[in-house]
């Protein structure tokens, strides 16, 4: 398997820090999660039933035609690249890792590529893999060129598959309002925007015939009864959605310029991560590492990826990043 962040448990063992004492920056999820509906037992005991709402919530929050729920949105990255035969399938890299590797696994031929490269590249393409905001850089490419691209892939019988695991602070960038054009696929992530990355859920966005045929290779019941009470509440709750993105595009300044004042300045990021590149990123990962804050190293290129600390974590992130630079001026 590839590396991800929130892999608290292995480094708590790695560096000999109890689970309870670290901060946790090392995925791109919020800090803090809506309010929570109570589960009833039903949700628990009974099968789980695809009239309950969700779905209905989900098309109307996404502004989608059509959509299908799936266990997150890795589920949908395995489970595509099984529906096409040999394809010649380009990335926009770097990004995360998982989409060329579930490509690669199927036996499809892999090209990685700039943004800049891709116009160039398109003929040659059966499918081509973007995520938008891009993870870890957190470049956003704009909805009028990713539909350039779908349209000459589209002509041809290709896709476009856009990952918006991180658009929910900017949904105006977002192709979920398009997602009904045959060739278009858009991923869509519950956990990190919601801060409930346990729950497991995400949302393929397409045309209804493929998610037809992603539905027969998923099987029944992908989405646990729990999980989809707690998405078809939290999907609904706008006062809640809009006091969430309000706190986290704060929260995503607050790390920028947090970094910028220790010379840390991202090259990159959203509102729920800032991306620095440098090549002593190994370093600084492992000196916040033996203080118990945990961040998302990355080798190719050389960097660290920030996710937002929760209230209690600012002063420790502050007062480790200042002995950090103390040390390594």
């Amino acid at each position: 398997m590839l590396e991800h962040g929130g892999r608290l448990r292995a480094a708590a063992q790695h560096y000999g820090i109890a689970l309870a004492d670290w901060l946790d920056l090392s995925t791109g999820v919020a800090p803090h999660p809506l309010a929570l509906p109570a589960i009833p037992l039903s949700a628990w005991a009974r099968l789980p039933e695809s009239d309950d709402g969700l779905e209905a919530a989900a098309r109307d929050y996404y502004g989608a035609r059509d959509l299908l729920a799936v266990a997150g949105s890795q589920a949908a990255i395995q489970a595509l690249p099984r529906l096409r035969r040999r394809a010649r399938v380009g990335v926009v890299s770097p990004c995360y890792a998982e989409h060329a590797e579930a490509w690669r696994r199927e036996g499809h031929q892999l090209l990685e590529l700039s943004e800049a490269g891709v116009p160039q590249a398109l003929d040659q393409l059966d499918v081509l893999v973007v995520v938008n905001p891009n993870n870890p850089t957190g470049q956003l490419i704009a909805p009028r060129r990713l539909l350039e691209w779908h349209a000459a892939l589209a002509a041809c019988g290709g896709w476009l598959v856009v990952d918006e695991a991180f658009m929910d602070c900017t949904p105006q960038y977002s192709l979920a309002g398009h997602s009904q054009l045959p060739g278009l696929i858009v991923l869509r992530s519950f956990g990190k925007f919601f801060g409930l990355a346990g729950a497991r859920l995400g949302f393929v966005l397409a045309h209804a015939g493929l998610l037809r045929a992603l539905a027969e290779l998923l099987g029944p019941w992908t989405v646990n009864g729990p999980t989809r009470l707690l998405g078809a509440t939290l999907l609904a709750d706008r006062a809640g959605q809009q006091h969430q993105r309000e706190s986290l595009h704060a929260d995503g300044q607050r790390l920028a310029d947090l970094l910028r004042r220790h010379d840390l300045a991202p090259l990159g990021g959203c509102a729920l991560f800032q991306w620095w590149v440098s090549a002593d990123a190994p370093s600084l990962h492992d000196f916040l590492a033996r203080r118990g804050i945990l961040t998302r190293l990355f080798e190719q290129p050389s960097s660290v990826r920030f996710g937002l600390p929760g209230a209690e974590g600012w002063t420790r992130l502050e007062q480790a990043l200042q002995s950090f630079r103390e040390q390594h001026p």
